[in-house]
């Protein structure tokens, strides 16, 4: 497939029941970088932080099955289905041991992929991890993430709307039933790899209470926030970012 969407290129495989869209940037010799997307979300807003490191990785960004460009099934898919879906991409494109970045409720799917493939996980990278166990209900989730929008850079929604249309109400609103209900803080001791739980300084998603207790459950887990910015830092503070992940990225090469 040819460029996509500011993406060098654009890569189907046969995983998980479906065909399994990802984006692709940097040099295909470079060590992997796999990002892993939040509910409603794609790879497009991934973007940013792949260009920041398209010098220093392989940026794949996999769609899980039922968002983006991958067809999902019938059925949504819980937190162990997403996550047993991209342990099967992760094999079927020998893409086992990458460097891992995920956003909001993907690192729940990142999370979970540890419990029952550990060995598929590169360092990880947690952005904003979800859910708060403070504040397991819709209502909460909703009224905080109504705060957050006031706190991400405006063209943040043109790339999201897309994304959240094409999913759909129904399959979003039963991904995060399943995601509320996923009690995270009791699997991070799965994690035994080196971890980073990166906050946002403004995030009304991710309370910087919530992001401490994170790290202290991970094994090899240390903190890094940024100032000034939202729940979407992969979006709104790539270059911070990928300040982040570069070190990591050695771990892998």
């Amino acid at each position: 497939m040819g460029p996509l969407n500011g993406w060098d290129d654009s890569e189907h495989t046969a995983a998980a029941g479906t065909r399994v869209h990802a984006g692709l940037l940097g040099p295909p010799e470079a060590p992997a970088l796999v990002c892993v997307h939040g509910l409603g979300c794609s790879h497009r807003y991934f973007l940013p932080v792949a260009r920041a490191l398209r010098r220093d990785a392989r940026v794949a960004a996999p769609d899980l099955p039922g968002f983006g460009r991958t067809r999902g099934p019938a059925r949504t898919l819980d937190v162990r289905g997403l996550s047993l879906a991209l342990a099967d991409w992760l094999r079927a494109t020998g893409r086992g041991g990458a460097v891992l970045l995920a956003n909001s409720t993907g690192c729940q799917v990142v999370v979970d992929l540890a419990v029952h493939a550990p060995e598929l996980l590169g360092p990880v990278v947690l952005v904003g991890p979800t859910v708060d166990r403070n504040a397991r209900s819709a209502p909460q989730q909703f009224a905080r993430q109504l705060a957050n929008q006031r706190r991400e850079p405006p063209r943040l929604g043109a790339v999201m709307v897309p994304d959240l249309i094409a999913c759909g109400p129904r399959r979003y609103a039963r991904t995060l039933a399943y995601m509320l209900a996923d009690p995270v803080e009791r699997k991070l001791h799965h994690v035994q790899v080196s971890a980073v739980v990166v906050r946002g300084g403004r995030d009304p998603i991710v309370p910087g209470e919530w992001a401490r207790e994170v790290v202290r459950d991970l094994p090899q887990g240390r903190l890094a926030e940024i100032p000034g910015v939202g729940h979407t830092v992969n979006w709104s503070a790539p270059t911070e970012l990928a300040r982040i992940v570069r070190p990591l990225l050695g771990e892998v090469s």
